[in-house]
């Protein structure tokens, strides 16, 4: 399965987020998200066959061995094909996106923007810049699940070039 569509899936991504946080079996995601563990080991190979999440270590439990992934938002091969694997992760993240406003803490500080202008290339590339570097320093500052000292947070992010 190719990347992009593998992502294109609404629970897929939230795996994905959690996966970048720490590495998590089958089960303990299941717990998290509130899904049945056969649903969540089904999607966790997908995302495996796709390349995006990787098995960090495997651990004995009650006789069996669990399978921890992790994904490396830094080292994935998504690569869009055509413009239908776009408009299926762009369906996917608008998707996402309402699901985490309804639980957003309102009253706390936080940033929405929605902009379709005409910048200059050097704009737009120190625009890209600076973004890249931001969602890197997000998803390394990312911790497991409701470890203490953190707070839970969204960060949706898609910028692109249009056609002429």
């Amino acid at each position: 399965m190719h990347g992009l569509r593998a992502i294109a899936h609404p629970l897929r991504l939230r795996i994905l987020s959690l996966l970048t946080g720490s590495a998590m079996s089958a089960a303990e995601i299941a717990r998290e998200l509130a899904d049945s563990q056969p649903n969540i080991s089904y999607h966790l190979r997908r995302l495996h066959e796709a390349g995006l999440v990787h098995v960090e270590e495997q651990v004995t439990i009650r006789g069996g061995t669990a399978k921890r992934y992790r994904h490396d938002p830094f080292n994935s091969p998504l690569r869009a094909r055509d413009v239908d694997d776009h408009l299926m992760v762009a369906t996917a993240l608008a998707a996402e996106l309402t699901r985490r406003t309804e639980q957003r803490l309102l009253g706390a500080h936080g940033s929405m923007t929605d902009a379709e202008f005409w910048v200059t290339p050097a704009a737009w590339q120190e625009f890209l810049d600076r973004l890249e570097e931001a969602s890197s320093r997000l998803h390394a500052a990312a911790k497991t699940p409701r470890a203490a000292g953190t707070v839970h947070v969204s960060a949706t992010i898609a910028a692109f070039r249009m056609a002429p």
